[in-house]
C-alpha cells in the first residue's frame, strides 16, 4: 500500500514539473532607455559687499550685484560646450558702471581631470573719457572732443576699457572632499591699455562631508586661490607726462605695470542653491603702484613719489579686504524638472 501511494505520489511531482515547464511565462517588458537630453542650462545672482577681481577692487569697496545666463551642450557626458553672458556692477574712474561679459568654451573631462579651455570679453559700456591734466584745453588729442571731467590727483582713464582673455583651466578631485586647480589667462591688451596681461594661480577647495551638520542639508567648504598677475607696458594715454622727485626719467610713451601677487581664502556654507561665501583677499602691489595700474579716481595726493608714479598719489584698491558674498546658482537638469 505504502508503495502504491509513494508512486501515484511521484508521478504527480513528475507531472505537475511537465505542466509547468509546458506553461508559458509572460515576458516582462524591459524599461525604455532614458531619453538623453544634451542641452543644460545654468543661471543665478549674487549680492557682493566688495566685488575684487585678482586681487583689486572694481566697486570702489562697495557692494556690488551681478547676475548670469549660461546656456550649455553636452556632447557626451565627458564632454560640454557653452556660452554664456553675465554682468556685475563696478565704479571706474571712467564712469561706466557696469562691467558686462561674454564668453564661451568647452568642458572635458577626463576622469579625476575636468578641463575648461575658453575665451572671455570684458565690456564697460557707458564710459567717458577722463584727461589727466587740463581737460580740452591741454591735450585734445588725448580725449577727442575734450575730457567730461579733469581729476585732481592727476588720474586719467579711456573711454573704452573693454577687453578679451583667452584661458585655459584644470580642476583635479581627488575624492569628495578634495579639490586643487590650475588657472590660466592672457590678454594682449589687457583693459585696453596697450600693455599685455598674464594671470596664473592655482587653487584648493576642501568640501566637508556632508553629514557634517546633521541632516539639516547645510554644506561648508573652505577654498582659496594664489595667483601672480603679470603686466607689460602702457600706450602712450597712460603715459607719465612729469618727472618724478626721487629722479627716474618720465615715460611718454607708456609706463611699465607693476607685476604683483594676489590670494584669497574663505569659508563657505551651503543650502540647497544657495551659498554664503565669507572671504579675504590681499595683494603685494604697493600703494603707489595700484594708483599707477588703476587709475584710481578715489586717490589721495600722500607724496608717494616713484619714477612711475611722479603725482605722488595712492590707492586703496589693492589692499586687504574682506568679501561676503550671497549667491543663488541653479541648473535646468537638476533644479528645474
Amino acid at each position: 500500500m505504502k508503495k502504491l501511494v509513494l508512486l501515484a505520489t511521484a508521478l504527480a511531482m513528475v507531472s505537475g514539473s511537465a505542466l509547468a515547464a509546458d506553461m508559458r511565462v509572460k515576458a516582462v517588458k524591459a524599461p525604455p532607455p532614458v531619453a538623453f537630453d544634451p542641452w543644460d542650462f545654468a543661471f543665478g545672482s549674487a549680492l557682493m559687499s566688495d566685488y575684487i577681481f585678482r586681487g583689486v577692487t572694481q566697486s570702489n569697496h562697495k557692494p556690488s550685484v551681478s547676475a548670469y545666463f549660461e546656456p550649455r551642450y553636452n556632447v557626451t557626458k565627458d564632454l560640454q560646450l557653452y556660452i554664456g553672458a553675465a554682468g556685475e556692477s563696478i565704479s571706474f574712474t571712467n564712469r561706466a558702471a557696469a562691467e558686462i561679459d561674454i564668453y564661451g568654451g568647452i568642458r572635458p573631462t577626463f576622469g579625476a581631470f575636468a578641463f575648461d579651455f575658453g575665451v572671455w570679453g570684458y565690456l564697460y559700456p557707458g564710459g567717458q573719457c577722463i584727461e589727466s591734466f587740463g581737460g580740452p584745453i591741454a591735450n585734445p588729442l588725448v580725449c577727442p572732443g575734450g575730457s567730461n571731467f579733469v581729476m585732481p590727483n592727476f588720474n586719467g582713464m579711456k573711454k573704452n576699457v573693454s577687453f578679451f582673455e583667452v584661458y585655459g583651466k584644470v580642476n583635479y578631485t581627488i575624492n569628495d572632499n578634495w579639490q586643487f586647480g590650475l588657472n590660466e589667462y592672457y590678454s594682449p591688451n589687457f583693459l585696453n591699455s596697450g600693455a599685455w596681461g598674464n594671470y596664473t594661480s592655482i587653487t584648493g577647495k576642501y568640501t566637508a562631508p556632508s553629514t557634517t551638520f546633521g541632516a539639516s542639508g547645510v554644506g561648508m567648504y573652505v577654498s582659496g586661490e594664489f595667483g601672480r598677475q603679470w603686466l607689460g607696458t602702457s600706450d602712450s594715454f597712460y603715459g607719465t607726462n612729469i618727472a618724478s622727485p626721487l629722479g627716474g626719467g618720465p615715460f611718454p610713451n607708456g609706463v611699465k605695470y607693476a607685476d604683483y601677487n594676489t590670494w584669497n581664502i574663505g569659508i563657505g556654507f551651503t543650502y540647497k542653491v544657495f551659498t554664503l561665501d565669507l572671504r579675504y583677499s590681499d595683494t603685494n602691489l604697493s600703494k603707489a603702484d595700484c594708483n599707477v595700474f588703476t587709475s584710481d579716481y578715489t586717490a589721495r595726493l600722500t607724496g608717494a613719489f616713484t619714477p612711475t608714479n611722479p603725482g605722488g598719489a595712492s590707492s586703496n584698491w589693492c589692499g586687504a579686504a574682506g568679501i561676503a558674498k550671497f549667491s543663488a546658482d541653479l541648473t535646468a537638469m537638476t533644479n528645474l524638472k
